[in-house]
């Protein structure tokens, strides 16, 4: 799908046109991308044409659809779930969009409802139109090391397309779904937190977890720096 940057257009209203997220976009558009030297915030130039790869989709789509052949048994469905895909069945309504079902509602990639569903331009989805949505696993509590970022990256485009703002209850995670919420819990203090993952990192061998700064500060760690936390998906 190709998409022609208007005036006015944010990153995080293209990327949810397209149905992807900044780090894709950013990678597969550099000509469209550029960076103010003021303040680092990235933006998209106007009258540039960005798009997303649609043959890196049809492969993606060609490696689902060969699991799931003609010969392939159809999984029961338990209350609208395939019982041995963890998937669930949404029926479009007016106003949906597969970024909004993704991050907001399903916790999921969009890419990975594009791909399940061998869609590569989301704008062809109407109302009524079925999507299997991939359900992602729940974890268990799990001990992680902790950093956080703060006013350096304040304003800038995070994975999911919204600006990092450091004053909000984010995180980053290399894998865990854009848009899951978590609670993480400092043993030594007994403070909690809930967040939503919303960025990807840390990059630093070793650390599990990038924090927002609100969420370093109700956790004890600004001073610290890195710590070791408690994380539960929810």
């Amino acid at each position: 799908m190709e998409y022609t940057v208007q005036k006015g257009d944010t990153i995080a209203k293209v990327t949810q046109l397209l149905g992807t997220d900044w780090q894709t976009l950013k990678r597969a558009n550099p000509a469209a991308i550029g960076r103010l030297k003021s303040n680092g915030n990235w933006f998209l130039h106007e009258g540039r044409s960005v798009s997303v790869e649609p043959r890196f989709q049809d492969i993606l789509a060609d490696q689902v659809a060969s699991k799931h052949d003609s010969k392939s048994r159809i999984p029961q469905r338990v209350d609208g779930f395939q019982a041995d895909q963890k998937e669930v069945l949404h029926t479009i309504r007016p106003g949906d969009t597969v970024w909004e079902l993704a991050v907001k509602r399903y916790h999921v990639h969009p890419e990975d409802i594009l791909r399940l569903n061998k869609i590569s331009d989301p704008k062809t989805l109407k109302p009524g139109n079925q999507l299997r949505i991939p359900l992602p696993e729940k974890q268990g509590q799990k001990d992680v090391v902790a950093s956080w970022y703060g006013e350096s990256f304040h304003g800038r485009p995070m994975a999911n397309g919204d600006p990092y703002n450091m004053y909000e209850s984010t995180i980053a995670h290399k894998k865990i779904p854009l848009g899951t919420r978590v609670e993480l819990e400092n043993p030594r203090t007994g403070e909690k937190v809930q967040a939503v993952v919303a960025d990807r990192g840390p990059y630093v061998k070793g650390r599990d977890v990038d924090l927002s700064y609100h969420l370093a500060s109700r956790l004890s760690l600004v001073e610290q720096g890195v710590g070791s936390l408690i994380m539960k998906v929810l």
